[in-house]
């Protein structure tokens, strides 16, 4: 059995996602462990011999508190589709050469979907090569449509840099008090968890979005001109969130109407992107009113500034729980989130198969959207506002947060 560990991170960042890789390095470091190397970009740079030494590198405790208030991924990620064993043996031969020569005897990925494909398949492969190392996946992603968990780590934080700006361009956009419409792109492939965020904005002090339209329910160019229209009769200035991801009745994203041509990457995933400007165009076309594309792409994701303790706390445990369970012998696992009770808030972690997780996608429940089908019910609420509870307050010098990052 090695005696060392390596840990990854992959796919889109978080504000979170290293307080998983603090939690994976100090449960390491408490069980023992030698080393614990880190891959520079992922496994995709693991294959091109490219890692750390956690150890000289995130050493003190001050740059453990500095990781985990740094957004972003530390490790660096990568996009890579890892093929199956019989599609090509010889990257599986390549990358357990590199993780015997490293002697290595615990193997964590930090990631969604995909990474946990990854680890399905490499967990797969070692029990089938009668390999002792252990594969643990630790869960991360604003989309929160990760299976197998109550919610992801990244997903509070990013919900609540969306309901805050959301609440800040309701302010913005009454200042006239002339027709306005001003349409917010938030990013969401297939499930629209993080637009539907935009509904904890409403409140005593923000009367909150006029619409929202998410993946989960077909988009009517038609319907959604004549719902502003109704909307301006009592009140001018019109706020919309929208998902990137939002798609026509016969299948097709927004995005794809105003460019035939989305850039496609290695799993196949359309870059989506315009759709806001698209719908911006439309509206003008059809209707009296100025408009305005507010499209908040990367500043969703790493907005540690605005990060939430509930988050950033669980990010930490769900990268401990990994590595306990790693060193207790299990392995083709996932750490994830179990939700106690909503008041008071309790969630705790437990182990699920892998193969539950991995290439499946968990969209918002139809019951948590309203009847109009534009917004979200009591029960979204009550899940999504304790995971935005607090605040974890950045490291200043100089009047600017501190960041960790490696030095190429």
């Amino acid at each position: 059995m090695g005696r060392n560990a390596i840990v990854g991170q992959s796919g889109g960042p978080t504000s979170v996602i290293n307080a998983s890789l603090a939690g994976v390095l100090q449960a390491c470091q408490k069980r023992g462990c030698e080393h614990i190397y880190g891959m520079r970009h992922g496994i995709q740079g693991l294959l091109e011999g490219k890692y750390i030494d956690l150890g000289e590198t995130c050493g003190s405790t001050l740059e453990i508190e500095l990781l985990k208030r740094t957004p972003s991924s530390y490790l660096g990620s990568c996009r890579y589709k890892l093929p199956t064993y019989i599609e090509n043996p010889e990257v599986y031969a390549k990358l357990f050469e590199i993780l015997d020569k490293l002697d290595i005897g615990y193997f964590f990925y930090i990631g969604g979907n995909d990474s946990m494909d990854t680890i399905m398949k490499l967990s797969d492969y070692a029990k089938a090569i009668n390999s002792p190392i252990r594969f643990m996946g630790v869960p991360k992603t604003i989309d929160n449509d990760l299976m197998g968990t109550d919610h992801t780590p990244g997903y509070g934080s990013a919900a609540k840099y969306v309901a805050t700006v959301m609440k800040e361009l309701c302010r913005d956009a009454a200042v006239y008090g002339t027709k306005y419409v001003t349409i917010v792109e938030i990013m969401g492939r297939n499930a629209g968890w993080l637009t539907a965020a935009a509904a904890l904005a409403r409140g005593e002090d923000c009367e909150g979005v006029d619409l929202i339209c998410l993946p989960e329910v077909p988009f009517h160019l038609d319907r959604f001109i004549q719902k502003i229209e109704a909307l301006q009769k009592d009140h001018p200035s019109i706020v919309i969130a929208v998902s990137e991801g939002i798609k026509t009745p016969d299948g097709r994203y927004v995005a794809e109407l105003a460019n035939d041509n989305l850039a496609v990457d290695s799993f196949g995933h359309k870059s989506l992107s315009g759709t806001a400007r698209f719908l911006c165009q439309y509206v003008q076309e059809h209707l009296q009113t100025k408009t305005r594309a507010i499209e908040l792409s990367t500043l969703q994701r790493c907005a540690a500034h605005i990060t939430s303790r509930t988050d950033i706390t669980e990010a930490y445990q769900v990268g401990g729980a990994a590595a306990v369970a790693a060193f207790d012998g299990k392995t083709g696992m996932m750490a994830s989130l179990k939700r106690v009770s909503n008041d008071p808030y309790q969630c705790v972690t437990e182990l699920v198969d892998v193969h539950q997780c991995a290439n499946h996608e968990k969209k918002i429940p139809m019951e948590w959207i309203n009847n109009y089908r534009n917004g979200m019910t009591n029960e979204f609420l009550e899940y999504a506002r304790p995971l935005i509870q607090a605040e974890l307050t950045p490291i200043y010098i100089e009047g600017l947060p501190r960041h960790i990052y490696i030095k190429d």
